[in-house]
């Protein structure tokens, strides 16, 4: 009860101009960290009155933006995180241009929610030009590139082509073991949802031997 009456305080004065940016993302994120969200979502919202100080189309703005939406997308609000998720884009896009990690991972985080909704054609588009920005900027062995390939592969999956899923969570999979070896939670996570693919097309025997390198590297992280 008292983190909610504090999180209202802090709220209320950052309304009133008594508190910085800065200080305002900070506790934005403690209440993320908590696990409260409402009040997360009230502290981003003051938080991006303060930026719009800078200027509407400071990338402090988008910055704020896009953590409000993260929090509105947490909480299952996809009607009210997308246009917050489109207008932080727009901001990122005036600033940076087309090409630069800021417009990925606003094109990824929106894709991600359209496919939530089901929406695969923009989901792929969305997300296929993420993995392209990343791609150019980073290279094709990169981590972020990695998270963009699952995304798009977590998305064929869900409109039910397996098949194309298993592909790219195989890519995803070798891009991680390259970078994280062989026995990091993310390769363990990536490693069961290839199985999963695996599994819808036929092809069981790879994916048991799968979910057991899975639990296998799941069981040494916990020792």
């Amino acid at each position: 009860m008292l983190g909610g009456i504090w999180a209202l305080v802090l709220c209320v004065a950052w309304s009133c101009g008594q508190q910085t940016w800065e200080a305002a993302m900070q506790a934005g994120e403690a209440a993320v960290q908590r696990g409260q969200l409402v009040e997360a979502e009230q502290i981003y919202a003051a938080a991006v009155k303060k930026a719009e100080e800078f200027g509407a189309h400071d990338r402090r703005v988008a910055v704020t933006l896009a953590h409000l939406a993260q929090v509105y997308s947490t909480q299952g609000k996809f009607v009210e995180a997308e246009p917050v998720y489109l207008e932080a884009l727009k901001i990122y896009q005036e600033v940076h241009g087309e090409n630069h990690l800021d417009v990925a991972a606003m094109l990824n985080n929106l894709g991600v929610l359209h496919r939530k909704h089901g929406q695969f054609a923009d989901a792929q588009r969305l997300l296929t030009r993420a993995l392209a920005i990343k791609e150019k900027l980073l290279g094709p062995d990169h981590l972020e590139v990695a998270l963009a390939v699952s995304n798009l592969a977590a998305m064929y999956a869900a409109q039910g082509d397996s098949a194309q899923a298993a592909a790219l969570f195989a890519r995803a999979l070798a891009i991680r073991e390259q970078q994280l070896g062989p026995d990091h939670p993310d390769v363990a996570k990536t490693v069961r949802d290839y199985a999963g693919t695996l599994r819808k097309i036929g092809r069981a025997p790879e994916a048991d031997a799968l979910e057991g390198r899975a639990a296998a590297i799941r069981s040494k992280t916990k020792s």
